[in-house]
């Protein structure tokens, strides 16, 4: 069951405490609902879907003009088009068409799965707030050093604020780090980290 938390602890860059923040019960302190989680998270990967795939009907396979040979007296089954699905090189029988894979889903559904998400990561003591991270240049070194000192591994989510510029640029090229803009936050890509830091 997911706890309710109230405070955490503020880190600083460099992995010192650097105060404590209120976290928000309702975004942070809720009992995950997997079903909606799932149903959204599936309907994001079937959005992801290119649906680009084709195959050709018998009406669209080139050539199987001309009847292959006579209705009658060949001993062989009538036959009207060598392009026929059961021919070599002919048609498909209901193949794949383009078609989209979008799912409608309610937007309070969405911000519940997320809110679920969260949750999940915070009950499990997930999620770290940096005060800033105070980049003064971009620079991978830096990114890594810091995330040393928070002592998170695995698949670490960044969440930045659009004007982070230096942090985005920073984080971008670790492995197993993934960044992402405060308005994108997903509950997809929550489930698929193992830490979630946000900044103050």
């Amino acid at each position: 069951m997911a706890q309710k938390l109230s405070q955490l602890t503020l880190k600083d860059a460099a992995g010192k405490d650097a105060g404590t923040i209120e976290l928000d019960a309702d975004v942070f302190g809720l009992e995950p609902n997997v079903p909606v989680m799932h149903q959204v998270v599936t309907a994001q990967l079937a959005a992801r879907r290119s649906g680009t795939q084709s195959t050709k009907t018998r009406a669209e396979v080139r050539g199987g003009g001309k009847k292959p040979w006579a209705q009658k007296g060949t001993g062989n089954a009538r036959q009207g088009s060598i392009r026929a699905p059961h021919f070599t090189g002919g048609g498909v029988a209901l193949g794949p068409k383009p078609r989209k894979y979008d799912q409608k889903t309610p937007k309070k559904m969405v911000k519940l799965a997320t809110r679920s998400a969260l949750s999940d990561r915070a009950a499990e003591g997930k999620v770290v707030v940096v005060d800033s991270w105070n980049f003064d240049t971009p620079k991978t070194k830096s990114a890594k050093q810091a995330l040393e000192s928070l002592d998170v591994g695995g698949n670490v989510l960044v969440v930045l604020s659009q004007d982070d510029t230096n942090a985005r640029l920073s984080f971008r090229n670790l492995p197993r780090v993934q960044v992402i803009g405060s308005g994108d936050l997903n509950a997809y890509d929550i489930l698929c980290s193992d830490w979630v830091v946000f900044t103050k």
